[in-house]
């Protein structure tokens, strides 16, 4: 059986990210709050524009999902 490893970029959609693992979802809790689970804008919004709103960092949230996802 292959699996195939997901990489997140700061381009990968907000809402892809909350879709993809509890682990992922949670980091984005973390870092943007839980009002992105309820706003339509998760499946245009990219991670780098979250994080731009949030005045955050975009490679440290790109770092840390990519860890929880690695598990």
């Amino acid at each position: 059986m292959v699996t195939e490893k997901i990489i997140v970029t700061k381009d990968t959609l907000i809402g892809d990210v909350i879709r993809m693992s509890p682990a992922a979802k949670a980091v984005i809790e973390k870092h943007f709050g839980n009002g992105c689970f309820t706003c339509a804008g998760i499946n245009v919004e990219s991670l780098s524009f979250g994080s731009m709103m949030h005045n955050l960092d975009p490679n440290k949230i790109v770092d840390e999902i990519n860890a929880a996802l690695e598990g």
